[in-house]
């Protein structure tokens, strides 16, 4: 993930080059006002320095996947007041960026919004009808037990509204001052318990499930300071996604892949990890699930 609400904006090429890692989820887009999508609801769809880089970064053979929604700001489905509605405003980033991939960070108030459910399911059903090959992934909270009955209830919801999902993408991070122990550790039992519910409610074989499951923690200190998820962890968790055959792994978010210019320190950073690591090790580590 990137988050585009930071200045100086992030630097797509060059982290591709020195890491090799050519996609990215680029974060967040909510209702600017009157269900218009805008950058953090402020920035307009093209004056988003991140977003510029997409041509170059595509013409590297890299991509992105946009994402809706997020912990601030109102997504899109809970301010706009038809699922028609919602899937116009959609489709205005999906054509500004000639998008084939998007995601949809559904958290905080958001998620138990069920009317909000429903309109963003059969406005995503209507765009996959438009868009055929729309790549369509929901990013949810998770706690090590797996998702949240909020968060299935919204899969079982999308499916019965004929949403394709691609990926289930879980948010490893942030479980409570009550999880302090090994966030590998952690990451790895959340993927395991979400294997088994997308299987159940997606209907799928064991190994389309494993594929229909990404990972995505908050590396280094988390919100909850006493949840650090380090480089060590990064590569367990490359070497558990690759024996698993998962759909994918990211991370929030690329530009805290980097120290501190203090070194560590006790509380999360939007901008650095606040732990002792070289910049870009946790995107390296990644790269080697591929």
């Amino acid at each position: 993930y990137v988050d585009t609400s930071l200045y100086p904006a992030y630097d797509l090429l060059g982290a591709a080059d020195a890491t090799g890692v050519k996609n990215y989820n680029l974060a967040f887009l909510t209702d600017g006002g009157g269900c218009v999508p805008k950058w953090g609801g402020v920035t307009e769809l093209t004056s988003d320095a991140v977003a510029a880089q997409i041509g170059a970064l595509r013409a590297k053979g890299g991509d992105v996947r946009v994402s809706f929604g997020g912990a601030s700001g109102s997504e899109l489905a809970t301010t706009c007041s038809s699922a028609d509605a919602l899937a116009t405003a959609y489709g205005k980033a999906i054509d500004a960026f000639k998008l084939t991939k998007v995601d949809f960070d559904v958290e905080g108030g958001a998620l138990p919004d069920t009317a909000a459910n429903t309109r963003r399911a059969q406005a995503i059903a209507k765009l996959q009808a438009q868009h055929p090959g729309l790549d369509v992934s929901f990013t949810l909270p998770v706690m090590p037990e797996g998702l949240t009955q909020d968060g299935v209830n919204l899969l079982t919801d999308a499916k019965a509204n004929g949403v394709r999902i691609g990926t289930v993408n879980i948010m490893a991070m942030d479980y409570g001052s009550s999880y302090g122990g090994d966030m590998g550790g952690y990451a790895e039992q959340a993927a395991t318990a979400t294997q088994a519910q997308v299987k159940s409610v997606l209907g799928l074989s064991d190994a389309a499930a494993w594929k229909a499951v990404a990972v995505t923690p908050m590396i280094g200190v988390n919100d909850v300071s006493s949840e650090v998820f380090t480089v060590d962890d990064a590569t367990r968790l490359a070497d558990f996604a690759k024996s698993k055959g998962l759909g994918g792994l990211s991370m929030w978010s690329a530009a805290r892949d980097q120290q501190c210019p203090g070194g560590p320190k006790p509380s999360a950073d939007p901008t650095c990890s606040s732990i002792s690591q070289d910049k870009y090790a946790f995107a390296k580590a990644f790269a080697t699930f591929g």
